[in-house]
């Protein structure tokens, strides 16, 4: 890193200095990891119907995102915790090589407990590479440059969000469902090798512990929260009354107990105070987080199965749709970025309105297979989270108590991502119990598209109450006193 990396006068990056002195170059590649995992984590919806055909298994289903995002969580925790022992250079490639690795075994698996077990090792080396990025710019790069660097992967995310389900489905239509995964095992395996060249800075190569020890890797808490996982997710897999309600049961209790142990463990906790509390905007906030979270991700799981089974709707269409979705967020979220302050929590209850209407209308859309309803309904769902998410956001992270704040801005992202695993486990205990443990056929899928989006709307309108609460006056008091 050299002195080029820096500011002009003015505030303002010098990109052409920063492209010679080799940095720029060095952010792009950094950034690779990121689109790499966020377009592997879309690209699954669109590819699903294929993968199912061929390897039959429909019951696991909500398994590949629940899975996926454990092993992200899990690994993204322990990533920015490494690289104080580990040189981040050596911490990229074998995150890299994870990556390359899980998408191999999902390529070439011959059933879908094998592809199971490759999305799990896709989500460690993934949710590793995201961390190791952020960990990245904070490591290798001057603060100055940091708000624009955060902001580019963002744009990366956007990118990924709308090029994963195109990327599955012109592959799943051309060529095959195992070639979209072959592309990631060589995509991750360039990325573990050219490693050794891109980072080669002193920052890049050696371990750096300079801001002291860093904080106890959360063992007990995340050990909890995967066998939790597990547990709600294998509740939905031959579904039987006692069976299932005992294993749904002990995984919520699970739940708790991660986020109890979680706030008993102030050293390595995860998430800030008054997680869940709605007297203040905190608790309001995350409890919103949570329950949009869990509630609107059977779309992208079961939605191209469904259409593709019920109403026959190609797969490069239901790609479309998903990929429709995705760029309503990005476009809202760019348009009410410069709303004024006063007016952000009436927008945040505007977002969890548009949220809740695209969710209970999907009910309906996808039994119905009208096209253009089923999406208006994914344009209000990803619009309603542009609109609302980078605020909430700010919210959040604004009310957290003193000394937390940073804890907090992580805590949003983490909370999502076991939102979608949890609604991923669930939404495979309510598909299989509603046709789905029978097998894939016309008759099933229509039940299951008449139960998988209504079971989840109580989740949607306790959302939108703690948006309302959000906005109350009532709750601006304890964002004042932190």
């Amino acid at each position: 890193m050299t002195a080029a990396s820096g500011n002009k006068a003015g505030g303002k990056v010098d990109w052409r200095a920063l492209w010679a002195s080799g940095d720029l170059a060095r952010f792009c590649f950094i950034s690779l990891g990121i689109l790499l995992h966020a377009t592997n984590e879309t690209m699954v919806a669109t590819v699903m119907p294929a993968m199912v055909g061929e390897l039959a298994g429909v019951q696991l289903v909500g398994w590949s995102l629940a899975i996926y995002e454990l092993g992200a969580i899990v690994a993204g925790a322990a990533a920015g915790r490494l690289v104080s022992y580990v040189a981040l250079r050596t911490n990229m490639m074998v995150a890299a090589l994870l990556y390359a690795a899980g998408a191999l075994i999902c390529a070439t698996a011959p059933s879908m407990p094998l592809f199971l077990a490759g999305r799990l090792v896709e989500g460690l080396g993934g949710g590793a590479l995201v961390s190791l990025a952020f960990v990245s710019v904070e490591r290798l790069f001057p603060r100055n440059i940091w708000p624009q660097l955060f902001g580019i992967m963002s744009a990366i995310w956007g990118v990924a969000a709308f090029s994963g389900p195109m990327l599955g489905a012109i592959m799943a239509e051309l060529l095959s469902w195992r070639w979209a995964f072959g592309i990631f095992t060589v995509g991750g395996t360039a990325m573990a090798l050219a490693s050794f060249i891109v980072l080669d800075t002193p920052q890049a190569t050696r371990p750096q512990v300079d801001k002291g020890t860093a904080p106890p890797f959360p063992y007990a808490a995340l050990g909890c929260l995967a066998v939790s996982v597990v547990l709600i997710a294998s509740a939905g897999v031959d579904v039987a009354l006692l069976r299932s309600s005992l294993l749904l049961g002990l995984g919520l209790i699970g739940l708790v107990l991660f986020f109890r142990i979680d706030a008993l463990k102030p050293p390595s906790r995860l998430f800030p105070s008054r997680l869940f509390s709605w007297r203040s905007p905190v608790g309001s906030g995350m409890t919103m987080v949570a329950a949009f979270s869990v509630a609107t991700c059977s779309f992208a799981i079961y939605g191209p199965l469904l259409l593709t089974t019920l109403h026959g709707i190609p797969i490069l269409t239901t790609g479309y749709i998903i990929a429709a979705e995705s760029i309503a967020w990005s476009i809202l979220a760019i348009l009410v970025a410069n709303a004024p302050l006063e007016r952000e929590r009436l927008i945040i209850v505007i977002g969890a309105l548009m949220i809740a209407v695209g969710l209970a209308g999907l009910a309906y859309a996808i039994p119905s297979g009208s096209i253009p309803l089923i999406l208006l309904c994914a344009l209000l769902q990803g619009g309603g989270f542009g609109v609302s998410w980078p605020f909430l956001t700010r919210v959040i992270v604004a009310s957290a108590r003193d000394g937390e704040q940073t804890i907090a801005s992580a805590a949003v992202p983490t909370m999502q991502r076991i939102g979608y695993a949890v609604g991923a486990a669930l939404a495979g205990i309510i598909a299989n119990a509603s046709g789905f443990s029978e097998g894939l056929n016309r008759d099933a899928a229509a039940n299951v598209a008449g139960w998988l989006f209504l079971a989840f709307v109580p989740l949607g309108i306790l959302g939108c109450l703690a948006a309302i609460r959000i906005a109350m006056p009532a709750a601006h008091p304890q964002e004042a006193t932190g």
